[in-house]
């Protein structure tokens, strides 16, 4: 059984550099490299969805030169990577305020955005000042706004960041942190957890095949309906 939606909280880059003795932002570009091999992977299992817990609302609160680093990061990520990436049949979105961001990132993340729409490969959602308390803050207020007076699960979903999107099936968190520290509340309702030690940079494809297997094997239920 193969997860159409896969998310991932990307945890443990600035840790993987510190134990190898390199600087934060080391970790912080291995971690970054290494989304293009799992996105590669994911198509190779036809994963039709993947979700990257990239930078949290709460993100903005770290040192100012790593914020910055980050910025800098995400822009030369998406530009070198743009090509291929509509080589690759991928549809890009980005989940999240993009508001809080310095506007030369942002003109990087909507031309990324638009020049992938047409891909139809596999969808890759980044989540980029994303916080999950936020996002549904935003769609209560987006509803109100528009008069409505009583509100059912669809009218609710369609406000999301993910409208549109299956729920996730699997969630992986790396680094050995066993939370979802504010990723995807409404949508992981019933979501297959999994946990790993592993640093995100170190999460290769064999550490994501063991996942899709553990996955495979549990049997989920959905208030009691077991789906098989």
């Amino acid at each position: 059984m193969i997860p159409r939606h896969v998310a991932f909280i990307m945890d443990g880059n600035g840790r993987w550099a510190q134990e190898l003795g390199l600087p934060r932002n080391q970790g912080h570009r291995a971690g970054t490299d290494n989304l293009k091999r799992i996105i590669k992977y994911a198509r190779t299992k036809g994963i039709e969805v993947l979700t990257f817990y990239a930078f949290s609302t709460e993100n903005f609160s770290r040192p100012l030169s790593e914020v910055t680093f980050l910025f800098s990061l995400i822009s030369e990520y998406f530009q070198r990577e743009i090509q291929e990436m509509i080589e690759e049949g991928m549809q890009v979105h980005f989940l999240g305020d993009l508001s809080l961001f310095p506007r030369p990132v942002r003109m990087v993340l909507e031309k990324t955005q638009q020049l992938t729409e047409k891909g139809d490969a596999i969808r890759v959602n980044i989540a980029l000042g994303y916080g999950a308390r936020a996002e549904i803050l935003s769609a209560v207020n987006a509803l109100l706004k528009e008069g409505v007076e009583k509100v059912d699960e669809e009218q609710f979903a369609s406000k999301l960041y993910t409208a549109g999107v299956p729920d996730p099936d699997l969630i992986i968190r790396t680094s050995g942190e066993q939370r979802l520290s504010n990723f995807l509340l409404y949508q992981s309702a019933y979501s297959e957890l999994y946990f790993t030690d592993r640093y995100w940079p170190d999460f290769d494809t064999e550490a994501f095949e063991e996942a899709l297997t553990e996955y495979g094997s549990r049997s989920r239920r959905y208030g009691g309906i077991e789906e098989k």
